[in-house]
């Protein structure tokens, strides 16, 4: 068992603090946010995430998970120290490493004892360099200690099957000394563990990530092609992902990519590579056509309704993924704001994401179900593939539409059924 302090209580904060009490190790996690201790304190989390807070509350009960607003608590009572604070993006596409380097002051400050520090947050290569800095610069008693990066490739909606039955764990370190600790502590995963240098895991982060990002632009660009050609994207994705080579996953052509990690990272990617003096054309074209792709929703709607000013329109997800609330460069968000300026009137439903969509979409009617959301609007949009609009009564759908016409963004129906049915179908690709 080892000794933890997650530094940031925020999603990657959580459920690696969850995660590491539920393998057995004692945790505390830290936070500056009083109210949100307070609240994890009596089991309530500020997000949603499937399996997490039976996590918390098991863990919590069974005394190897804690919360603590002192960072000086935590690192003090701690031999390993997580930083997951948040990296928010400038608008200039860099990093705000503001937290990040708040949190390494205290730190250094606080050790008592050799200390292995953790960066879990997403930074520019060369953070853990600055890291080390400033721990030096504030460690007045010369403490011991190693700088580790261990980049987290959790999946909101799965974050804690994608921790607890990890594909890798990545750990850049310095010395065999800290590689052993982190190895220990993951032991219990029986995963593959890649050991790199510092800088070597944090490029790997982007890298994965930009990927991903890549292959989602790169089929969205094929269903475009395929709307042209009269061919079905589906089929295309399904004949590709048979090849072990490239591989079914995140080849779902829909209204592209949104969340906090993917936008954020190729973003940052692309102004370190310009920065570097590389020139990452590539990514920049990757971030248009998602750009685009969120564009094409409002097109294809007003090809079908001709003229969209007055005209009601239901939207069906408002998250940028299902299983979670997370509304961060949710493609919703665009999608919504085009329309109103097409002078629509937009009614949704998200089963999860109304209560943070209020604060960020304005002049919107929210719905207690989908079918509220149906009736009496001029079309229906799909945006988050939410397996409960995947079991709609459609024919229900049809006598609550005004006009029976469906673009779904995320092409979870069978074309040639939704045209039996009598809808006006369109998806992406199709």
């Amino acid at each position: 068992m080892k000794n933890v302090c997650i530094t940031g209580s925020g999603h990657v904060g959580l459920v690696t603090g969850a995660c590491l009490a539920e393998i057995g190790n004692r945790v505390i996690c830290v936070d500056n946010d009083t109210q949100k201790i307070e609240g994890l304190k009596k089991g309530t989390v500020p997000f949603h995430e499937p399996g997490l807070e039976e996590m918390i509350c098991k863990n919590v009960k069974d005394e190897r998970l804690s919360f603590a607003t002192s960072i000086e608590q935590g690192v003090k009572e701690s031999e390993i120290v997580f930083i997951a604070v948040n990296t928010p993006q400038k608008l200039n596409g860099e990093l705000d490493l503001t937290s990040i380097k708040q949190v390494s002051q205290k730190i250094g400050r606080a050790m008592v004892n050799y200390t292995v520090v953790v960066e879990k947050s997403t930074v520019l290569v060369k953070t853990g360099s600055l890291i080390k800095r400033i721990i030096k610069s504030n460690n007045d008693n010369n403490i011991d200690f190693d700088i580790v990066c261990n980049p987290e490739f959790l999946r909101e909606g799965s974050a804690i099957s994608d921790f607890m039955q990890p594909d890798r764990i990545v750990i850049g370190v310095e010395n065999e000394k800290a590689a052993n600790i982190m190895a220990e502590l993951y032991r219990p995963l029986n995963a593959p563990i890649i050991a790199t240098s510092v800088e070597t895991a944090e490029i790997i982060k982007y890298a994965s990530n930009s990927f991903l990002a890549l292959k989602i632009s790169y089929i969205n660009a094929i269903a475009n092609i395929c709307e042209k050609l009269g061919a079905d994207v589906t089929k295309v994705a399904e004949g590709m992902g048979y090849d072990k080579r490239i591989g079914q996953e995140f080849l779902n052509a829909g209204v592209g990519y949104g969340g906090h990690c993917l936008p954020k990272d190729v973003s940052a990617f692309a102004k370190i590579a310009s920065q570097l003096g590389c020139n990452f054309q590539l990514l920049k074209t990757v971030q248009k056509i998602n750009n685009r792709q969120r564009r094409r929703i409002a097109e294809k709607l007003s090809a079908v309704l001709q003229d969209l000013d007055g005209k009601s329109v239901g939207l069906l997800g408002l998250s940028f993924k299902p299983e979670t609330d997370d509304m961060r460069e949710a493609p919703s968000i665009d999608i919504i704001e085009q329309l109103q300026q097409k002078g629509a009137k937009i009614k949704a439903y998200d089963p999860r994401a109304i209560n943070k969509a209020r604060a960020i979409l304005h002049n919107v009617e929210y719905c207690q179900n989908p079918y509220q959301a149906a009736e009496g609007s001029d079309a229906l949009i799909i945006v988050t593939e939410w397996d409960e609009f995947k079991k709609l009564n459609l024919l229900k759908i049809k006598e609550l539409l005004k006009e029976p016409v469906i673009i779904d963004g995320r092409n979870i129906f069978d074309p040639s059924e939704m045209r039996r049915l009598g809808f006006t179908y369109q998806g992406i690709g199709r």
